[in-house]
């Protein structure tokens, strides 16, 4: 019965009393961050119906926002700043920290979010969702700046994604394991359905941009080679690929069946090595997927223990079922080496991939 089933509400504060961690301040900003997941599925699904709002405008990144883009960017910003467990964000549609209005109380902790990852899905209908992690402030910081937000994954508190589909689902760590709560439309509730949740450690899919080969390192044109060529080649297994083009999507496919998702490092352009953005994209998810039993890195680096530079920074990111990642780690390892490893690959049309001059 639906009356059984633990709310997301209920969820958080019995797990801060039991862990001690976090405690009333941080609950209180979860629940923030969940009231607001609320009004974007609403915005989601009302799509074209969203009255008319503001011009939108290319953002930090050089890409054109999407009218539900700057929607859903006001309404995180709008839920969480007045609730007082807050003294600043960061957000993947502004250039530059969010600052509190003057007067409004403040708290220890910081927010990061991506407000719409996915969006340029909304056209076709098709899944998007909201990535957020939680930091605490440097002791004493009542205004941060954008230095202060500069923490490794390991430094996360807790983090998270809504995902906006079929059904309207949160997903969420606090440290201690992974556990999905489903909305309740009726009761305007998001429910726990999905405690718990466990990547398998092995996995015959995975997803990633294949339009991008050109461009890719010879490391991950190996490793998709192999999958490709199914039970005849040397990994004796046939694969799926698949790929979304929201993240937000293509990790909750992880959570509930495994799998792995690459977006490495190419070769378009060399001052940017990565694609993804590490802060309130990469992070929140790797601290989400290690916490199931998975693996996250750059290919080179365990993801959470980067230490980024600057809040937008980007990264590459490899994530998912354990050994998957670890197998393209070692591809890399032993590219990075120098190591002379041939095979046939009539796919990319060469016989080696790794060569010793």
């Amino acid at each position: 019965m639906p009356h059984r089933r633990t709310t997301f509400s209920k969820f958080i504060i019995e797990d801060s009393r039991r862990t001690g961690a976090g405690g009333a301040e941080l609950a209180a900003l979860l629940n923030d961050v969940q009231t607001a997941c609320k009004f974007i599925a609403v915005a989601v699904a009302r799509g074209a119906m969203n009255e008319a709002i503001a011009a939108t405008a290319t953002n930090v990144h050089g890409e054109t926002q999407k009218p539900l883009d700057v929607i859903s960017n006001e309404i995180m910003l709008r839920t969480c700043e007045y609730g007082g467990q807050l003294c600043g964000m960061v957000s993947e549609e502004m250039e530059e920290p969010y600052r509190l209005p003057q007067g409004q109380p403040r708290g220890r902790y910081l927010l990061v979010f991506d407000p719409l990852d996915g969006s340029s899905n909304i056209d076709v209908n098709m899944t998007v969702g909201t990535i957020f992690s939680v930091l605490l402030a440097p002791p004493g910081v009542a205004d941060p700046t954008a230095g202060d937000f500069l923490q490794p994954g390991t430094a996360q508190v807790a983090a998270g994604y809504a995902l906006y589909g079929p059904v309207s689902m949160l997903v969420i760590t606090l440290g201690n394991g992974v556990h999905g709560f489903t909305l309740d439309r009726e009761i305007g509730a998001y429910m726990l359905t999905h405690p718990d949740m466990r990547i398998p450690p092995q996995t015959r899919e995975f997803a990633i941009n294949a339009s991008n080969e050109r461009f890719w390192e010879p490391p991950v044109r190996r490793y998709v080679e192999e999958c490709i060529a199914g039970k005849t080649g040397p990994r004796g297994a046939d694969f799926n690929m698949r790929w979304i083009a929201s993240m937000v999507a293509e990790v909750h496919r992880i959570m509930i069946r495994g799998g792995l998702f690459m977006y490495p490092r190419d070769t378009r352009d060399t001052s940017k090595p990565g694609r993804l953005r590490l802060l309130y994209e990469a992070n929140p998810m790797a601290m989400l997927v290690e916490q199931a039993g998975g693996a996250a890195s750059t290919a080179r680096q365990r993801m959470l223990e980067v230490m980024p530079t600057t809040i937008h920074q980007r990264v590459p990111v490899v994530l998912g079922s354990s050994e998957e990642v670890e197998r393209l780690v070692r591809y890399h390892e032993a590219y990075d080496r120098g190591e002379s490893l041939v095979f046939d690959s009539p796919l990319f049309n060469t016989r080696s991939l790794f060569r010793v001059t």
